[in-house]
């Protein structure tokens, strides 16, 4: 799908790019809005982009919006469609117009590019627009990408709900087929309620032996009557062995910070040209060995 706006990249150029995925309410917005805030105070040309049509009060500025192409209530409105409908009919408006986003793309040499992505799971696991966009953005724009996804961290208080995000995760990893970072949002509510959970965090961050969940599932009123269901989705993660979490508090710098370190390795900021001309350099950021940042300064 080449453009004429594609001409204006050159390839010599690298942009680095955050996918922002996760279902309403685990924070995605906050993110941008947070991680865009840290990078720029390390120094980093930073590029926030809105592509979530429903989208219409965040958090955070953004330089780019896909509102100013396409709302998501005009859609509902002019095709008498309803809000996923809708979704879907800008998804497909975006990629066949991508010249507009690939045209507003032309930052300077290693940008970090930031896209809020909307939360519909169906975007990604059944719809095959937003695959597309990405692969353009990925092939022609030069864009190396990785996919921070965010489930807000209450599911870890009811095996059943933990099941399904570790289920929606897997299948994002899947279809998606980028490097993925796996957030577990709101630690600090997490913290605050331990006496809650059935496990320790590091049995839900590493993702441990889920057939202690089986356990629970199978004596609950509700999920008792799908034990079947339970244990194969239960082996399926297990066999697959590509889900685990980290737990972030948005709120906080350190943590911000580390998420940052495990995204540049990801999406390979870390091997940018100045950072990769001596071995040294690239062995150290293979490590996750950086700079030492003064956490006071950026607070």
């Amino acid at each position: 799908m080449a453009t004429a706006s594609a001409k204006r990249f050159k390839s010599v150029q690298k942009y680095y790019g955050q996918l922002v995925l996760g279902p309403p309410g685990a924070g995605k917005t906050t993110y941008c809005g947070k991680m865009s805030e840290l990078l720029k105070k390390l120094g980093r040309n930073v590029v926030v982009i809105n592509l979530d049509p429903a989208n219409d009060v965040t958090s955070y500025k953004p330089d780019i919006d896909i509102r100013q192409l396409i709302a998501l209530e005009e859609v509902m409105d002019q095709h008498n469609l309803g809000p996923n409908g809708a979704l879907l009919y800008c998804m497909e408006f975006l990629e066949k117009n991508i010249g507009w986003l690939l045209s507003q793309i032309n930052g300077e040499n290693y940008t970090n590019y930031i896209f809020d992505l909307p939360g519909q799971v169906e975007l990604y696991c059944h719809h095959k627009s937003l695959s597309n966009i990405l692969s353009e953005l990925g092939s022609v724009g030069n864009l190396q990408f990785c996919v921070v996804h965010l489930v807000d961290s209450h599911h870890c208080s009811d095996a059943g709900k933990f099941i399904a995000a570790l289920m929606l995760s897997l299948s994002a990893m899947l279809k998606i087929g980028l490097p993925h970072i796996n957030l577990l949002t709101k630690a600090d509510l997490l913290k605050k309620h331990m006496d809650k959970l059935q496990f320790g965090i590091d049995f839900y961050t590493e993702v441990l032996d889920l057939n202690y969940l089986l356990d629970s599932l199978d004596t609950d009123a509700f999920t008792s009557k799908y034990k079947k269901l339970n244990s194969a989705f239960v082996s399926i993660i297990e066999d697959y062995s590509l889900v685990t979490f980290q737990l972030v508090n948005l709120y906080k710098t350190e943590s911000l910070l580390n998420i940052r370190k495990l995204v540049d390795k990801s999406n390979g900021y870390v091997f940018k040209a100045e950072e990769g001309r001596h071995i040294n350099s690239m062995l150290a950021c293979a490590m996750g060995v950086s700079e030492p940042i003064d956490i006071n300064e950026l607070e």
